[in-house]
């Protein structure tokens, strides 16, 4: 375990609540309490059992400041695996941060973001997958986000990645046992056998780095951005998903002139939902720029959502629109289907497909946001195109984050040099350099081949008192 300095933090929302936490870890943890707290029975913390909890009073000059219970966590049996104290004190915004100052001038130093948990890591009670999803559960604002998170802390990922980095380590440490003693060592036939473990454990990377999408999204909820033409019926769209009048809705041309952002969940799936102005050519300055807004929105955009009037023909503006989204996933939204319609779907499909769009990329569904029909039909259309019609997270292994997945396409793309250089009939020795390469890829998962730089920023983005 590495030895520092004692640290305290608010480990709860400072707000005027029931109680407020603040925690305490390191190796003068339990002398700094003693210090300002009082048992009711008379007894310092360092005479309590690991894991109890008292009743007391912390105190300054001989003057109560507060009523508390103290819980005691002894090193290594607690969350950093150092002495851990937990004061639990009333939750006003001012007793808790007194409570705060009087540890702080007693001898600990106030931790940085994250650093709770940073510790767990560098003392080796969890690597790192199981820290960023401690924080993806902290986080989480849906069932699946908090699914994937306990999966990860459980060892769904970490558990995967240090199987594979055992079955690469033994070819490494057999490739160099054979080349020192070849006498009892043989290597014929080695990179025939060699080629098809490789190929089984692509088969794992491959299937763990296609997780990354649905992961993304199950986890943070899919961005959805709503485009079309003025008065087509975008904010009306938008009024439909989120339950109430979030967006103004007229029959004059341009209303939106700028991004309106709601996050909304319809069944089991989040968005992240930006209506966007009315993609048009027009020379108001102002409508100018919300269209240009518009056009970056979708250009980073995991699915688009086109609303066409169907009562009307389309028109320049709209082959602008089927152009800027051609290689993005897209459900066409044919409104005002409650009127007389001029459209058909095969017309916009044989155009999109003229366009270069993918078939398999666009669906069209019939709405009628006036009416507030549809709703039902999209959600089964979004699931089809971004869950294969079922959303499930059973027994399978999920990476949600850029971090995890540039160290999997990493390690994929290491081994695909190895199996190169084994059609091209290289030494053994020369392979060894792309495999070691490939094991330290999947090492950067679990923070074993990491800069302290990473894992600082990694760690700058917890929460206070984490």
């Amino acid at each position: 375990m590495i030895k520092t300095e004692t640290i305290a933090a608010i480990a709860t929302s400072l707000s005027d609540s029931g109680i407020s936490i603040i925690r305490i870890s390191g190796e003068d943890a339990v002398a700094i309490s003693d210090r300002v707290f009082q048992s009711k029975s008379g007894k310092k913390i360092s005479e309590f059992k690991s894991h109890t909890i008292h009743y007391g009073h912390i105190i300054h000059q001989n003057e109560i400041v507060d009523e508390v219970m103290v819980s005691f966590m002894k090193s290594p049996n607690s969350y950093t695996t150092e002495d851990t104290v937990e004061i639990n004190c009333h939750g006003g915004v001012f007793i808790t941060k007194k409570v705060l100052h009087l540890i702080l001038q007693n001898g600990a130093r106030l931790a940085m973001p994250g650093e709770f948990t940073k510790r767990a890591f560098l003392n080796g009670r969890i690597d790192l997958s199981k820290a960023e999803a401690i924080m993806d559960i902290i986080h989480a604002d849906n069932e699946f986000a908090l699914q994937i998170g306990i999966k990860q802390l459980k060892g769904s990922v970490s558990n995967k990645v240090k199987d594979l980095r055992d079955k690469l380590i033994f070819e490494i440490a057999f490739i160099e046992s054979a080349l020192d003693d070849p006498e009892h060592i043989s290597l014929d036939g080695y990179s025939n056998s060699l080629k098809e473990k490789l190929l089984e454990i692509l088969k794992e990377l491959h299937k763990i780095e296609e997780t990354a999408e649905n992961g993304k999204i199950m986890k943070q909820g899919i961005r959805t951005v709503i485009v079309g033409k003025p008065n087509a019926g975008k904010s009306s769209f938008l009024n439909l998903l989120v339950g109430e009048e979030k967006a103004i809705v007229t029959d004059i041309a341009g209303t939106t002139r700028d991004a309106l952002e709601e996050y909304i969940k319809i069944g089991e799936i989040g968005f992240h939902v930006i209506d966007t102005a009315g993609i048009r050519k027009t020379k108001d300055e102002v409508e100018k720029i919300g269209v240009s807004k518009a056009v970056k929105f979708a250009s980073d955009a995991d699915l688009i959502l086109y609303v066409v009037d169907s009562s009307v023909p389309l028109d320049e503006n709209d082959m602008e629109i089927i152009d800027m989204t051609v290689g993005k996933k897209m459900i066409i939204l044919f409104n005002k289907s409650d009127l007389d319609t001029v459209l058909d779907e095969k017309e916009v499909e044989n155009l999109l497909i003229q366009k270069n769009h993918q078939k398999e990329d666009f669906r069209f569904i019939k709405i009628s946001a006036k009416e507030k029909e549809g709703l039902d039909v999209f959600e089964k259309t979004v699931k089809d195109m971004f869950f294969h019609g079922e959303i499930s997270i059973q027994d399978e292994v999920m990476i949600t984050n850029i971090r995890q997945q540039e160290a999997i396409m990493d390690t994929i793309a290491s081994l695909q040099f190895v199996l190169k250089s084994i059609e091209d009939n290289m030494p053994e020795d020369f392979l060894t350099i792309d495999l070691m390469s490939a094991y330290e890829s999947l090492g950067k998962i679990i923070g074993e081949e990491i800069g302290e730089d990473l894992v600082n920023e990694i760690f700058s983005k917890f929460c206070m008192g984490k």
